[in-house]
């Protein structure tokens, strides 16, 4: 008894001793999305109710580190791929192999991505990215998760190419499909190019125009708002003068929008200024910006990124970044844009998360010294513990009134997992213990308390589990 006593103190105490960038003992931050993996250059699609967001793999970058350790991106040849239907719990899908799917890439960077449903009824997704500075490349899938192929045997536009307007760097692409069904392409770096893409969206109609996108940086992206079109763009880091638009003149690298009916004619473009302001300017790291626009269940949001969690992981400026949301200020009527703010504590919860269906281990909403590795099913991953105390942590699970009778895991190696209502040491609500075994099993316990209502949950571990999924069984 006195030896059990003595572990569980243990565990307590070892869990008070790992820190999560999102989770303070007392409240939650809702950016990053994830907290455990370093990301950049967003951007999203909507798919069967959840919000799918892709991402630049800086971690990529991190995990095969330079002599500097910096992000210099040469090494970046995956996207990364997260998921949400609440808009806090952030399940994270792994990567999408690029280099593999389409070995000719020199890197992947910036995705765009488009979807729209064909002829064989299914939806099919078309994600466009920067292959390095060199050109602007695509895949496609009929899943968000893939299985992903690559279509063409080389990039849709490059520095080759004879319709671009001898634009010199064709990356960062913008992708948008029109109400009309008319897709569109935009890319450029330090100038700007918008072209018409065939109906298969696989190829390029007729030249490029050259947007008049003042000081332009990098950074492009489009969207449809009703039949107006909206280009972003990141400006450059120069005092932006002269400014002779009928706006005030943007601020240092930060995001601008312009507007048009008729995208191809490039006298038709309203400029619309400065829509969110470089972190600097906002006292966080200067970095280059990049983002994305996208409605989710009636609102608008703002998908970013900083270079904010490196410092909490690593402790100083390496350049890998991180994306992060927030809400943001559209007028559909008039298409203006109202100067969305970076925040810390991110978007408020859309939807409670049910507790009674199996919920994967790589969902969440913070997490301590975890990793997580892929898992045999395309988009599954395996959350992997570091030390004694690491946890993975989901927000605003609703048990309802009756609340829950059973818990069940998911999970193979010794160890045991703890779950924990609102904070890594709050009150104990099922004990999980695991002895080795090369095989994921599923584990079903009783509760030792029962959780009613809406609370935040807590799996904290011991020893070396690998979780795959969980769920509880409603009382009856």
């Amino acid at each position: 008894m006195k030896t059990t006593l003595l572990l569980a103190c243990l565990a307590v105490s070892s869990a008070f001793a790992v820190t999560s960038p999102k989770f303070d003992g007392t409240k939650f931050l809702g950016n990053p999305l994830l907290d455990h993996h370093f990301t950049a250059d967003p951007t999203a699609v909507v798919y069967k109710g959840r919000l799918y967001v892709y991402g630049t793999n800086d971690h990529q970058q991190y995990e095969n580190p330079n002599a500097e350790n910096k992000n210099s991106y040469e090494k970046i040849k995956t996207l990364t791929i997260m998921s949400t239907a609440d808009m806090v719990n952030w399940t994270y899908h792994g990567e999408i192999p690029v280099s593999t799917i389409a070995p000719w890439i020199i890197n992947s960077w910036a995705p765009s991505i488009v979807s729209r449903k064909e002829g064989d009824g299914k939806t099919h997704f078309y994600l466009y990215f920067s292959n390095s500075g060199c050109g602007t490349a695509v895949l496609t899938a009929t899943d968000p998760i893939g299985p992903w192929t690559s279509p063409l045997p080389k990039s849709l536009v490059d520095q080759q190419s004879t319709n671009t307007k001898k634009c010199k760097v064709p990356f960062d692409p913008g992708a948008a499909i029109a109400p009309d069904g008319t897709g569109y392409l935009t890319f450029g770096g330090a100038e700007a190019r918008l072209v018409k893409l065939g109906p298969d969206l696989l190829s390029v109609v007729g030249e490029a125009v050259i947007l008049p996108a003042p000081y332009h940086f990098e950074a492009n992206e489009l969207n449809f708002i009703g039949d107006t079109c909206v280009y972003t763009y990141n400006c450059d880091w120069t005092a932006h003068e002269p400014w002779n638009y009928d706006c005030p003149k943007p601020s240092t690298c930060s995001m601008v929008y312009e507007t048009s009916k008729t995208p191809l004619d490039p006298t038709s473009w309203k400029m619309g200024g400065d829509y969110n302001a470089n972190p600097m300017i906002q006292g966080n790291t200067p970095c280059n910006n990049h983002t994305h626009l996208h409605k989710f269940k009636g609102t608008w949001y703002l998908i970013y990124h900083d270079q904010e969690l490196q410092f909490k992981l690593l402790g100083e400026n390496h350049g890998y970044r991180n994306i992060n949301i927030d809400v943001c200020e559209v007028d559909e009527k008039n298409v203006t844009i109202k100067p969305c703010k970076n925040t810390k504590e991110g978007v408020a919860q859309v939807e409670k998360l049910n507790p009674y269906v199996r919920v994967e281990a790589e969902t969440t909403a913070a997490t301590a010294s975890m990793t997580f590795k892929p898992a045999e099913k395309l988009g599954n991953m395996i959350a992997v513990p570091k030390e004694d105390g690491a946890f993975v942590a989901v927000r605003g699970v609703d048990f309802g009134p009756k609340g829950a009778q059973k818990f069940a895991l998911v999970a193979k190696g010794a160890g045991r997992v703890e779950v924990r209502l609102d904070k890594p040491d709050g009150l104990r609500v099922a004990t999980v213990e695991l002895s080795d075994g090369p095989d994921f099993k599923k584990r079903a316990v009783n509760l030792e308390n029962v959780p009613t209502g809406v609370h935040n949950l807590f799996l904290v571990t011991t020893g070396k589990p690998e979780l795959d999924c969980w769920q509880f069984a409603p009382a009856k």
